[in-house]
């Protein structure tokens, strides 16, 4: 019992409360609910939960406004919830701070695999020292060294490419908008690299992909950006 994670759910349509307190308490969760952005952000404050799920469409206030007030002060996971189709919310709402998201209406299968990636990537950022590596079945990067292994073979990356799978790495298991890695990258006057960021992304596949054109690791998010798939 001691060792459930605490899910804080901030959605105020009640059907979707109904159907997921039961479905995540089912899988080990414990659960605490708010139907609006000011008993989210009380809750958030007074139970100090593991993870947040958040509607961007909340009745007293927009969800981003709460995204913005909770990454004042926690860097919890929060996965955001959104209207399908909204590309820019999703957008404005990974920029602000958010984990991850998902559009309605969602597999729940989804959902929980989304909450234990990033359940995962937080337990990892606490455990790791300071000479992490990072590991997949197919290549492995330590960080320190600034060294790339793929299929037991050290690759080459230029310094950009370097720096742009490290960022991923960073992310690993989340979303990184196009906006984040082309600041990162580039700099903040960076709007102008969308063109350089798809070359960059490509010749990684190239070089660690075993099927570039059906890539297993660098997964693109179609409006959004770019995600290292970590599971």
């Amino acid at each position: 019992m001691g060792n459930k994670h605490l899910v804080l759910m901030i959605e105020d349509e009640k059907s979707i409360r109904r159907f997921l307190k039961p479905y995540l308490e089912s899988h080990d969760f414990k659960v605490v609910e708010a139907e609006n952005a000011q008993e989210g952000l009380a809750l958030a404050a007074s139970h100090k939960p593991d993870l947040i799920l958040l509607d961007l469409g909340l009745p007293d206030q927009d969800g981003l406004v709460v995204l913005r007030r909770l990454r004042e002060w926690t860097q919890i996971p929060i996965i955001i919830l959104t209207a399908r189709g909204k590309e820019k919310e999703k957008v404005e709402g990974l920029d602000t701070g958010a984990d991850d998201y998902l559009a309605k209406p969602f597999d729940v299968e989804e959902l929980m695999a989304r909450i234990r990636v990033a359940l995962k990537h937080l337990h990892n950022m606490k455990q790791q020292g300071d000479e992490p590596v990072f590991q997949t079945p197919d290549f492995k990067v330590d960080l320190a060294a600034r060294v790339v292994t793929v299929r037991e073979k050290e690759v080459h990356l230029t310094p950009n490419e370097y720096n742009l799978l490290a960022l991923l790495i960073r992310h690993a298991g989340k979303v990184a908008t196009q906006k984040l890695i082309m600041s990162e990258i580039w700099g903040p006057n960076s709007d102008d690299q969308g063109r350089s960021l798809r070359l960059y992304i490509h010749q990684l596949r190239q070089k660690i992909e075993a099927d570039p054109a059906l890539p297993k690791y660098i997964l693109t998010e179609p409006g959004v950006g770019y995600r290292l798939k970590y599971e």
